[in-house]
């Protein structure tokens, strides 16, 4: 096996955004039933060392792969293109007063400790997440946009901090 194809390749999937994920579990557990060092126990340390070093590509590559933010980042990285998460935090005014609110609501609900304003402030980020994975997936597989997609990115993982935090507050409430 080549070491470096893309995460794609690995998994004979076409370089998308949306991908079959039934597919993808289905090809990790091949991949990994084919190189897993176990399979190499009385190899030489060179083809030990190898099935390791595969095995750990496929991992990664299906943690990339499964999380679609992590897949939106991957496919741009492909293109040779950095979202700049952590130097770029502009974002639309709309957008930003949007986390103004969210942060707030946030803030309200656990100083209330009040779990079904979380749960409804979570299902509001999920939903307003849906709507961006479908921005994501215009702008990377259709409309071929890296300007949208990496704001897209940049926003998305706001939403994805904003809902773990949701989640650990009602855990702590819970």
């Amino acid at each position: 096996m080549d070491t470096q194809k893309s995460h794609f390749d690995l998994f004979g999937l076409p370089q998308s955004f949306l991908i079959d994920l039934p597919q993808l579990d289905s090809q990790f557990r091949r991949l990994q039933s084919e190189v897993h060092p176990d399979r190499f126990a009385t190899s030489s340390d060179h083809e030990r060392r190898l099935s390791l070093q595969l095995a750990t590509q496929a991992n990664e590559a299906y943690q990339t792969l499964k999380n679609p933010l992590s897949r939106a980042r991957y496919l741009l990285q492909l293109k040779g293109i950095d979202t700049l998460e952590e130097s770029n935090t502009s974002m639309p005014v709309d957008f930003l007063m949007q986390q103004m609110e969210w942060r707030e609501a946030l803030e309200e609900a656990q100083a209330a400790r009040n779990t079904d304003a979380l749960d409804a402030l979570l299902l509001e980020l999920r939903t307003a997440e849906k709507s961006l994975y479908r921005v994501l997936e215009q702008a990377i597989d259709h409309e071929i946009n890296d300007a949208v997609a990496t704001d897209t990115v940049r926003k998305l993982k706001f939403i994805d901090k904003v809902q773990s935090e949701i989640e650990q507050a009602i855990e702590t409430l819970e």
